[in-house]
């Protein structure tokens, strides 16, 4: 297994390291040939990676509220060392804010979702010429709600949202609303360069039933933080497993003669470089595996994650770059594995907060609020 050659083993326990050669051996195995298996569908290839997951009790940990964040992070970072975090399937849908609640929504959202019989979208993001942050009026036993949201992955596929609504007289909450009630319609479909599909929604007075405000009244912006930093955690692992997998691709195009004989690796130019690339992705992996154990020791680590979110997803980009520019226009060809990952990695940092937004945020953070650490 090359991508796992040198890996500083972070201290992990037995019971983790055993978790770890397993997943390794699932993703280099049966994950790598669903990958690359070009006569099956994306449906049929989602089928049975998530049995393949299933079977190996992998697909419940992001469901099981009580899975620590370090092993999730080891699961993930696993993963994309062997270029399988990205397959549709390999983990279930998780809780998300849905986490805790009670009947009804209990059975008619949350189980469905864990089960993948529903899809959920989070609306977070309003609409960049929406003239309020979406609003919603109580009436009686409902509310009213209107506005837009953009930016909803999957929206178009998804079954209901998990939206951020200003309810008045209570302030934000987290609204439950299914996609098919009168008044939701999606008001513009788009994808991305990485070939993830997004939806702008807009609502025009639906009513909800109250009971699908989630949680305390005032308390949706908190919910919705808490979601978007388990994400940004489970980005960062992704984005360090990457960067793993890229420089153990990059190292063995670089030890490999080309037609000429000329060695890439024997250069002292390209050593130069490929050194920086290790250094970068050892500090960005470090600061990773510290979140995960600050969030799991109980402590308030929102700053924590954005620092290793940031640093994760922008070096792995760099060293995606790097990792093409040192190879040459063959890894620019459609199809080739570097030209998918650049186009994956570069999205990634605008995933739950773009780079310079969350530097702001960290900044105020510490200067506004007295958080973070370094």
């Amino acid at each position: 297994m090359p991508a796992l050659r040198g890996r500083v083993p972070e201290f992990l326990s037995p019971e983790l390291t055993a978790l770890r050669d397993r997943v390794a051996a699932l993703a280099s195995g049966e994950l790598a040939a669903l990958r690359d298996d070009a006569t099956l569908s994306p449906a049929d290839r989602a089928a049975r990676v998530r049995a393949a997951c299933k079977a190996a009790g992998l697909y419940h940990l992001t469901q099981a509220e009580d899975t620590p964040e370090l092993t999730l992070l080891v699961v993930r970072e696993t993963l994309a060392l062997h270029n399988t975090s990205h397959l549709p399937g390999v983990l279930g849908a998780g809780a998300g804010v849905l986490a805790g609640v009670g009947e009804p929504l209990r059975s008619s959202h949350l189980l469905p979702v864990l089960a993948g019989d529903k899809r959920a979208g989070f609306a977070f993001t309003e609409s960049a010429d929406a003239p309020r942050p979406t609003w919603a009026v109580p009436e009686g036993d409902t509310l009213v709600v209107n506005g837009s949201k953009s930016y909803v992955t999957g929206g178009a596929q998804a079954d209901f949202l998990a939206a951020l609504v200003d309810v008045e007289g209570q302030g934000p909450s987290m609204v439950i609303i299914d996609t098919d009630a009168p008044g939701v319609s999606i008001s513009r479909h788009f994808g991305s360069m990485d070939g993830s599909q997004h939806a702008a929604f807009r609502f025009e007075s639906v009513r909800v039933p109250r009971h699908h405000a989630i949680g305390a009244p005032g308390d949706g912006r908190g919910r919705a933080l808490a979601k978007i930093s388990a994400v940004r955690r489970a980005v960062a692992a992704d984005c360090v497993g990457s960067a793993g997998w890229i420089i153990g691709l990059l190292a063995e195009e670089l030890r490999r003669p080309r037609r000429s004989g000329l060695v890439l690796a024997a250069s002292e130019r390209i050593r130069l470089r490929y050194g920086d690339l290790r250094i970068r992705a050892y500090a960005a992996r470090s600061a990773v595996y510290r979140a995960a154990r600050l969030a799991d020791a109980g402590h308030d680590a929102v700053n924590e994650t954005i620092a290793a979110k940031v640093l994760a997803s922008e070096i792995a980009g760099e060293i995606a770059d790097a990792a093409i520019q040192l190879l040459g226009g063959e890894a620019l060809v459609t199809g080739h594995p570097l030209e998918a990952q650049f186009r994956r990695l570069r999205s990634l940092r605008l995933a739950e907060g773009e780079t310079d937004t969350l530097r702001v945020n960290l900044a105020r953070g510490h200067l506004d609020l007295g958080k973070g650490s370094i």
